[in-house]
This record gives C-alpha cells, sequence and structure tokens, in this order.
C-alpha cells in the first residue's frame, strides 16, 4: 500500500527545506500568487468545453454575488449606521451596545452575511473587527485570547494594505502601535453562531465586555438563527441589563432563493438550463434539508460542470454567434455525440428524402451546415419559453389554492415536466378564470399582457435573438388583446345556441298519448338539458367573449410555448442538463453504503494497484488493516471472539507463514496492527466491546 494513502482524509508533509520565518517577518502577510495553476491538466483546460464551462460559470457566480450584495446592503447600512453612532456618542457608560442579526432558521451559509458586514466597515475604515466562533471560545480564556488577536491581527492587515513597501519593523513596536491604536475606532465583536456559545462563556464575555466599554468602544454584534427568546433564554437579568439591545431582521432563505432563481438561474439572457426534475430536486434538497443558499448554488455548479464536461460538443451551450464560430471547430466525435443526442432520432425520422437522411447520419460537412438552423431553433424556443412562462405565472398565480403553483419556479417545473394543459389543474384554473367578473378577468389579462410586453423590452430585446422572440411573440399578444376588447364591449345579453333551438317546446309534451309517454318525454329532456350543462356552453355574449380568450391563451401561448422538455426542439440536450440520477448520486451522500464500499474493495477509491481484487470477498495482505479487520468480520455472527479474530488477521496479513502450530507466539507489531483496526472499526460503529464476555465484540450491523 501506497505511503501517503489512507483510508481516512488526511495531510501529509513534504519537507523542503523551508525554515520558520524570523521574527522580524511575522507580521509580513503573503500574497498568493498572481495567476494559481488548475487541478486540471492542460489537455483538460485548453479544450473549448472547459473554456466556455468557466466563462458560464464566471457570468453566472458574478452574476450571484452582485445579486446577494444588494440584497444585504439594507440590513448592511443599517448595521454600519448603528456601529458609527456608537462611536459619535460622546458619553459613556457600562451598558454595551448589541446588535442582533436574526439570520434565520437553519441556514449554515450565513457566515457571508457578516463576512460582507466586516468588509463594509474595513472599506469605510470605520471600526475593527474580530469575528469569534463558538469553535474557538470553548473556555472564557480562549474567548479574550481570539478577541484580543484579532483585534490585533485586524491592526496589523490594515498597515500593511495601507503601505506594503515600508520596511521591516520589531514585531513588539508594531504590536504597541495596535494596542495603542485601540481606542481610536469602534471595535466591533461579531458572535456569528450565538445558540453554539457556551450560556457561562457568553455571560461572562458580555460582562467583560461591558466593564471595559467606558475605555474601550466595544460594540457587540450577535447572529441569531432562532429567534429573539434564545437571547433571553440565554442571558439572565445581571448580564441583559448590561447591553443596550436593538433587532436586525434580514432576508429569509427562501425568500433570498426566489430571487436567485428568478433574476439568475431562470434570466433568459444565458443558454444553460436545468430539466424540470433536475430544478426541483436541488430546490427539494433547500426547502427540506438545509435552507442554504450557498447549498444551492454549489449543487448548481456541479450540474453546470457535469453539463460541459460530456465533451465539446456541450461548448455550442453559449450565444448563438459564439456556437456558429465553434462548429467548424468540431471534430468526428463531437459529431457523433450530437447524433447520438435522444432528440436527433426523431430530427432524422422526420425527413422524407432518403439521400438526406444518409448525408445527416454520416457527412459530417452536411451536419455542420445543419446546426446553426438546429441551433437557433432551441435558443428561440427556449426564449419564448420563458416569456410566456412570465404570462402564465401572473395569469394563474394568485388563483385560489394555486393549483399550478404560485412561485414562477413552481410553474417552471410543472411546464417542463408534462404538457400542462392535459392537466386536472390546469383545467381548474382555466375553470377559476371563467368564473371571474368581467372587471377582474379584463384587469388580469391586462396585467399579464403587460408584464410580457414589458419583459420582451427589459429581458430579451437586448439579446442577441430578441428580435426575432419579439416578432414572433407580440403578434399573438396583439391578438389576445384584441380578444380582450371584445370581452369588454361584450355585454350580458342570454344567446341561444343552435341546440337550445332545437330543443323540445312545451307544446310537445301535450301531445302524449298516455302517461308513460309523456314520463319518456320529461326524462329525454331532462338528459339533454344536463349533457348542454356539462358542456359548458356559453349562454350570454361575455362568456363566449371570454372562452374565446382562455381558448387563445392556451392554443398562442401554452401549447405553442410552454411545451415539455420531450416535446422541445432537436438536440435541445446540449442546452438542457437532465441526469438527476448523478446529481443525486453525489449530491445526497449515502455514507453507509460509501463506508461499505471503502472498507470491502479499498480499491474503488484509493486506485491503487496493490489493493485491486479480482472478487470482492478476495482477503489479500495488501490491503489497509482496517479493510481485513472489516471483511473479517463480515464473516462473523454476533458475537465475535477476538482471540479467533487476531488469528485469522494475521493469517492474512502474514500470507499463511504461521503455520507452524505456534499460535501463543504472535508478533507485537501485528497485535498492535489489530488493536488498532478494531478500535477504529468500533469508532466507525460496526461493534462494541461486550459486558458479558470479555474476550468477544458485539457486532452492530447486518
Amino acid at each position: 500500500m501506497d505511503p501517503t494513502i489512507s483510508v481516512s482524509k488526511g495531510c501529509f508533509v513534504y519537507k523542503n527545506g523551508a525554515t520558520r520565518a524570523g521574527k522580524k517577518a511575522a507580521g509580513k502577510r503573503k500574497r498568493p500568487a498572481a495567476g494559481s495553476s488548475s487541478l486540471l491538466g492542460q489537455e483538460v483546460v485548453e479544450q473549448p468545453f472547459y473554456a466556455e464551462y468557466r466563462r458560464a460559470w464566471s457570468q453566472l457566480n458574478q452574476h450571484i454575488a452582485d445579486l446577494q450584495q444588494r440584497s444585504y446592503a439594507r440590513t448592511l447600512e443599517q448595521l454600519v449606521d448603528f456601529v458609527v453612532r456608537q462611536g459619535q456618542r460622546e458619553a459613556r457608560d457600562e451598558v454595551l451596545p448589541t446588535a442582533a442579526l436574526l439570520t434565520g432558521i437553519n441556514q449554515p451559509d450565513h457566515l457571508s452575511q457578516f463576512t460582507a458586514l466586516t468588509q463594509r466597515l474595513h472599506s469605510q475604515r470605520s471600526a475593527r473587527v474580530c469575528v469569534l466562533q463558538s469553535r474557538d471560545c470553548a473556555t472564557l480564556k480562549a474567548a479574550v485570547e481570539s478577541l484580543v488577536f484579532g483585534l490585533i491581527e485586524n491592526e496589523d492587515a490594515d498597515e500593511e494594505d495601507a503601505d506594503d513597501d515600508d520596511g521591516e519593523e520589531d514585531v513588539a513596536d508594531r504590536d504597541r502601535k495596535a494596542a495603542a491604536s485601540l481606542t481610536r475606532t469602534q471595535l466591533v465583536v461579531i458572535l456569528p453562531d450565538f445558540e453554539c456559545f457556551a450560556a457561562s462563556v457568553l455571560q461572562d464575555l458580555i460582562l467583560i465586555l461591558s466593564a471595559h466599554c467606558v475605555a474601550l468602544p466595544f460594540v457587540l454584534v450577535l447572529g441569531v438563527a432562532t429567534a429573539m427568546t434564545a437571547v433571553h433564554g440565554t442571558l439572565p437579568y445581571h448580564v441583559s441589563s448590561k447591553i443596550r439591545l436593538r433587532v436586525f431582521q434580514t432576508q429569509a432563505a427562501p425568500t433570498g432563493l426566489n430571487e436567485v432563481l428568478d433574476k439568475v438561474l431562470l434570466s433568459p439572457k444565458y443558454a444553460f438550463h436545468l430539466s424540470g426534475k433536475t430544478f426541483k430536486f436541488l430546490t427539494h434538497i433547500f426547502l427540506y434539508y438545509d435552507f442554504s443558499i450557498h447549498g444551492f448554488i454549489q449543487g448548481f455548479k456541479y450540474c453546470l460542470m457535469e453539463h460541459f464536461f460530456a465533451g465539446n460538443a456541450f461548448a455550442l451551450c453559449t450565444d448563438y454567434s459564439k456556437a456558429l464560430a465553434r462548429i467548424k471547430q468540431l471534430t468526428h466525435e463531437d459529431m457523433e455525440t450530437i447524433r447520438r443526442l435522444p432528440s436527433f432520432r426523431p430530427y432524422v425520422e422526420q425527413i422524407n428524402d432518403c439521400k438526406r437522411i444518409i448525408a445527416v447520419l454520416t457527412d459530417d460537412d452536411y451536419l455542420k451546415k445543419k446546426l446553426p438552423q438546429l441551433l437557433r431553433d432551441c435558443l428561440l424556443h427556449f426564449l419564448l419559453f420563458r416569456s410566456s412562462l412570465e404570462f402564465l405565472t401572473e395569469l394563474v398565480g394568485d388563483l385560489p389554492r394555486c393549483p399550478l403553483g404560485k412561485l414562477r419556479r413552481e410553474l417552471y417545473v410543472n411546464c417542463l415536466n408534462k404538457a400542462v394543459v392535459t392537466t386536472p389543474e390546469y383545467k381548474e384554473c382555466v375553470q377559476m378564470l371563467s368564473f371571474l367578473s368581467k372587471d377582474e378577468f379584463v384587469a388580469k389579462v391586462s396585467r399579464c399582457l403587460d408584464r410580457t410586453e414589458q419583459f420582451l423590452a427589459d429581458e430579451i430585446a437586448s439579446l442577441e435573438l430578441g428580435e426575432a422572440c419579439t416578432a414572433v411573440l407580440q403578434p399573438q399578444l396583439e391578438t389576445i388583446r384584441k380578444s380582450v376588447d371584445d370581452v369588454v364591449n361584450a355585454s350580458m345579453a342570454t344567446v341561444k345556441s343552435p341546440n337550445q333551438e332545437r330543443a323540445p317546446t312545451a307544446d310537445h309534451l301535450t301531445a302524449v298519448a298516455s302517461r308513460q309517454e309523456l314520463k319518456e318525454q320529461l326524462l329525454q329532456r331532462s338528459k339533454e338539458d344536463k349533457s348542454r350543462h356539462q358542456q359548458n356552453t356559453p349562454t350570454t355574449q361575455f362568456a363566449r367573449a371570454l372562452q374565446k380568450t382562455l381558448q387563445l391563451i392556451e392554443s398562442l401561448l401554452v401549447q405553442d410555448h410552454l411545451r415539455p422538455l420531450h416535446d422541445a426542439p432537436p438536440i435541445h440536450e446540449l442546452f438542457v442538463f437532465s441526469d438527476i440520477a448523478t446529481v443525486r448520486r453525489n449530491i445526497i451522500g449515502a455514507p453507509r453504503a460509501a463506508l461499505h464500499t471503502a472498507l470491502n474493495n479499498p480499491h474503488f477509491y484509493m486506485q491503487c494497484k496493490c489493493c485491486e481484487l479480482q472478487d470482492q470477498a478476495q482477503l489479500v495482505g495488501s490491503l489497509p488493516d482496517l479493510s481485513v479487520v472489516y471483511k473479517l468480520h463480515l464473516e462473523c455472527g454476533r458475537m465475535i471472539n477476538l482471540f479467533d479474530w487476531l488469528q485469522a488477521f494475521r493469517s492474512v496479513v502474514s500470507g499463511g507463514d504461521n503455520e507452524d502450530g505456534n499460535q501463543e507466539q504472535i508478533d507485537p507489531q501485528i497485535q498492535a496492527r489489530f488493536t488498532r483496526a478494531v478500535a477504529e472499526l468500533q469508532f466507525l460503529g460496526y461493534i462494541k466491546m461486550s459486558k458479558r464476555k470479555t474476550d468477544h465484540a458485539t457486532r452492530l450491523t447486518w
């Protein structure tokens, strides 16, 4: 087994002759190199798919960062203003100014908010900040040491950033200057995970800060993930009376996620899209597991990476002009990748000319000539889909019970997964819309039209295929608007339908020969009236105009543009990632299965030749000790005899050299290896030492 390979992750240090830095260089920070090399080889980095992946992720990540920065801006401004005002107070007392920032329940990535606050305070040079995390403050001594060190280190960093060209300075002089300047600016102490601190440490720390806040301008910021009751329950009266508390509220995590989805991931400016199932899977992880926006973004990044790393053919997932430029760079293997796409077969089957079919399947140059139109159709389809989704969101998003969904992301998933017009939820929405009054219906559809036209002007018009999208959608919107005008002008007068005109009259009922014939005629008329009622035949001009408008919306927008993914144009797989199985396998871990695989077949993860097995049940001495012990324990029952286990372990690791019958003499090194492996197996939870028999272990898994 390789010396630097372990079953568990670890750090291996290789000394390269470097020595400890002297005291004079202790205050200097090493800045990273200008161009950090990638972990991937040059043969990967130079490929077109990798360049497009880097460009797409850079744009998306920057867009998300800007959006989050704007969402934090209001709260950050209030916090910064609170800190600055505390520094402007002339009279100081022993009451510690404290801000409680409600970050949201189960939001593990809220540390980014405090990072943004720290950067804002540093940029304005209005305060020095020290962030104390609970893992570094197990005791009061550790908390005070981290506090002092953080404030002094912050001062050193500010001085270094202000003047990097200064001469070398003695560390003691730097510390004295930092300590002397502590009283010039506000000293902000941030506790991002308030609930994780020990109550005694927290109380003593607050009392110490309040006792020194007359001489040192301390300001305390608490990150509260639950509610203000946690603060009141943790701090008794003699501590809470020493703080002046003000509460700040941040944006809720679901609201922040909806902004990221609507303005970034569903933005028409990006060619990459997620399938409905993948999109729903990532949002479910967020809503039902962790509430982590950062985790959602990383999951999306993984999907983006998997999509582009499938080959250079997927480098066509970009702007139309860039995709046209990359068509000439495609190799024969790239063209075969396109031909293997599931949507390519229906495209070939709809060609009537046999020569064209053969050319598409065999001639790369001929297919390259067809690719520009295929790419244009795909990009235009997604632009029309996104614009029509804006109309549908406004139309059905506020209906009672929201059958199709209330949010744009819910409608996006429903429209991509299935033909939405055939679903009972859509029919229920249409029925609810038909029950609206004239004023309500006209106002709702007018809002839908205005919103869609505004979306076309703001988001679509500036894109490369924006004019083509507007040219297709604008006439359809005008047709719907004219139909709405007909609804406005329609009266409430009753209009007889042809079926109603041919309905039997009362005179027919009088011409009967007997009671039995009269009864049969009445039953027949009742059935006809019921049939007409079930067909929902409009009886007024308004009802007919309303029904016509709904039919136009369904035929022009929903059926034509909000088609499911399996009905999308050919080669749409180049723009849509739908491999949900890979995402589920790599994002949601199965620890027990992974542990069993790692211990039963270490070669699966380590990829070293010494651990390669012909059969997973095979036992060889080159396996890690923990793997050998684990595979031997699988052969035992509920109770495992430690001595027999040790003998079997020795037989495997020594290669059967101890068959001389002397089982009592065991090499101390082998016994030590066995003891350590058993302890690791117990730590992993597979066994426990038996209390009934001291020389036995109890197996805990089956």
